[in-house]
């Protein structure tokens, strides 16, 4: 079931490369969002990472024991981030995905593309891609 669950997300996430981009200015409310899990996630509080999931990943994954399982064993650089910088915010046909570079706890570099979405709550992450390293020869 898990895997069924990262292929699903992967497709939409994959889908989201072959749409027109356009970037747009930094949101600091998303940044908050995601900056928090990571917080989380450093201070190994689960329960609290959870919450910044959208409604949409919650109910994928069920429980907090699931939604963990999947982030240790898929994104270990989200399970024990080093450093976090954000790169930029991009619309994709509507879709809001915000990049990020970390670089975890042995020094490698990982390039992220977290889908946001808001909600009643405020913003709330509803998936994660991991990207290729930019193109830095142009």
């Amino acid at each position: 079931m898990l895997r069924n669950i990262l292929a699903a997300l992967v497709l939409t996430m994959a889908s989201l490369s072959a749409s027109a981009q356009e970037v747009l200015a930094p949101d600091p409310g998303i940044e908050a969002v995601i900056a928090g899990q990571f917080d989380a996630f450093r201070a190994g509080e689960v329960d609290e990472a959870w919450t910044y999931a959208s409604p949409n990943i919650q109910r994928l994954f069920g429980n907090v024991e699931n939604f963990a399982r999947m982030v240790e064993q898929g994104y270990p650089m989200v399970w024990q981030p080093g450093r976090v910088d954000f790169i930029d915010l991009q619309s994709f046909g509507g879709l809001l995905v915000q990049r990020v570079q970390v670089i975890d706890a042995q020094g490698r570099v990982h390039y992220l593309g977290y889908q946001m979405v808001e909600t009643e709550g405020g913003w709330r992450i509803n998936g994660v891609q991991v990207l290729p390293a930019p193109d830095v020869s142009a």
